[in-house]
């Protein structure tokens, strides 16, 4: 899976453009965080090929680049979870779960 990095607010405005053509994913993650580690093993797990083509996916250390995902809270209208998985669509976020609800199966069930 190819996950892009996200690490400055910057990349909010190139995730909400690509968004209008292709849905975005973003996953924020606890590397210190024992569920947010099996969450990403499930996200790994769940995703194919052909995913890759429908979907952009942005991986953030929320450790690392708290400032961002803050913003992503303020920018999308959600609360700031760990783990937590968006869905942006149009600019705006149409999904959000975390905790042991991270799950792309899931996400994409409830988006299509």
């Amino acid at each position: 899976m190819g996950f892009k990095t996200l690490d400055n607010i910057a990349q909010l405005n190139e995730i909400d453009t690509l968004s209008k053509n292709k849905k975005q994913i973003i996953f924020k993650h606890s590397t210190r965080c024992s569920v947010s580690t099996f969450s990403k093993k499930v996200l790994l797990s769940e995703f194919s090929d052909d995913m890759e083509k429908k979907f952009d996916v942005y991986y953030l250390d929320l450790l690392n680049y708290r400032e961002v995902s803050n913003k992503i809270a303020n920018h999308y209208g959600v609360y700031h979870e760990s783990p937590q998985i968006l869905i942006i669509s149009d600019g705006k976020c149409i999904y959000d779960a975390s905790h042991d609800d991270v799950s792309l199966a899931s996400a994409l069930a409830s988006v299509n």
